[in-house]
């Protein structure tokens, strides 16, 4: 009798095609994810793609110009000769890690065998990165400069641009609660996604059609209702934040409200976009649930996005968690001015727009197919 009831459950199980894809396919896919993420698939004879630190030499003397070619040899950074400017704004948008720089008085200071005048400025929300390139410069300056005591004379001081207690937001938490308030409100417009599957399953959309309603319309109403949704959804979290966690956030009340709305225009396309593919529920909740996990895993709502090698922050730019989490760091972090951060906004809608256009397309053909 329990052969007979254990045969009959795995027929069960595995006349669900999709539930079978999922439970199996799904974990592959996150196991390829996490593994390219932490390098656990590179060739043991390869070398990690060097970090890139700007550097600005202000002493300009041949000893400074020699430690940088010195430095620049190693196989794990790449200096980038900038001014100091120009390094420092590039640094506190998020575009480099941290700029190395050499002020003046280094020459002097190498001769006399006294502490040397240099500083690594850096982004302390990319404090991985940050740790790495400071560990190797140090060893760098203790081998290159030929010194044994030298290690006690090279105090490489540090300064993060942007400092905690001028944003009353730490990175950590802007990286988790942006990060987590898309991906659940990905999986929050899917599901609301999936009433209109269960209307076309209970004959109301063929009603509607009868009334005669438009299927553009029958869309965008569901389009409209994702949208407030998600507007209400990332509101409260971000309320949450406030009360829970003190994360500022009418700090820049203007280009926070501004960049909800991007974001919930595109998670709404996004939801729209994926009815539109498919016919049934079940489609529906298999489809949902490995577009999501990927996007959010390389979108950097799972791993932060500096974590990743580079070829995985060159994917990530295709999902909308990408843009919105680079948004709130922008707005919390960065402290950017709007106009700084209008072109994350407009991408987000360019997003949304596109993925609007062809759900409009397909979503026609899908009603043709009911009539």
């Amino acid at each position: 009798m329990i052969v007979t009831i254990l045969k009959k459950d795995l027929r069960l199980y595995f006349s669900d095609k999709k539930g079978v894809l999922i439970t199996f396919l799904l974990p592959i896919i996150m196991i390829t994810l996490f593994a390219f993420a932490f390098g656990g698939v590179a060739k043991k004879k390869s070398a990690p793609k060097p970090l890139g630190v700007l550097v600005v030499d202000k002493d300009a003397t041949t000893a400074s110009q020699e430690l940088i070619a010195k430095l620049n040899s190693m196989q794990t950074i790449r200096l980038i000769a900038s001014e100091e400017d120009n390094a420092l704004d590039l640094i506190r948008k998020g575009k480099n890690v941290a700029a190395l720089i050499f002020e003046k008085g280094f020459s002097d200071a190498v001769t006399a065998d006294t502490d040397l005048p240099i500083e690594l400025k850096y982004d302390a929300a990319r404090d991985l990165q940050m740790r790495i390139v400071h560990t190797v410069l140090k060893e760098g300056f203790k081998y290159h400069l030929g010194k044994v005591d030298v290690i006690n004379n090279v105090k490489l001081k540090t300064t993060s641009l942007i400092k905690e207690s001028s944003t009353k937001a730490h990175p950590g938490l802007v990286q988790a609660v942006g990060g987590t308030a898309i991906m659940m409100l990905l999986f929050s417009i899917a599901a609301i996604g999936g009433g209109l599957l269960d209307e076309k399953d209970a004959g109301t959309l063929k009603r509607l059609l009868i009334a005669p309603v438009k299927p553009l319309d029958i869309l965008l109403a569901k389009m409209g209702t994702a949208m407030v949704v998600s507007i209400l959804q990332l509101t409260t979290m971000f309320v949450f934040a406030w009360l829970a966690f003190g994360l500022p956030i009418f700090m820049d009340a203007i280009s926070l409200v501004v960049l909800i709305l991007c974001i919930s225009f595109a998670v709404s396309s996004f939801g729209v976009f994926l009815v539109s593919t498919v016919k049934t529920r079940q489609q529906l909740q298999g489809m949902s649930t490995i577009i999501i996990i990927l996007m959010s895993a390389i979108g950097g709502s799972m791993i932060p996005i500096s974590m990743m090698p580079e070829f995985m922050q060159n994917i990530a730019v295709i999902s909308v968690n990408y843009w919105g989490i680079e948004g709130f760091f922008d707005i919390f972090w960065r402290q950017l001015p709007f106009i700084t951060i209008l072109p994350k906004m407009g991408i987000l809608l360019a997003i949304g727009l596109g993925m609007t256009l062809v759900s409009t397309v397909l979503f026609k053909k899908n009603i043709i197919a009911i009539e």
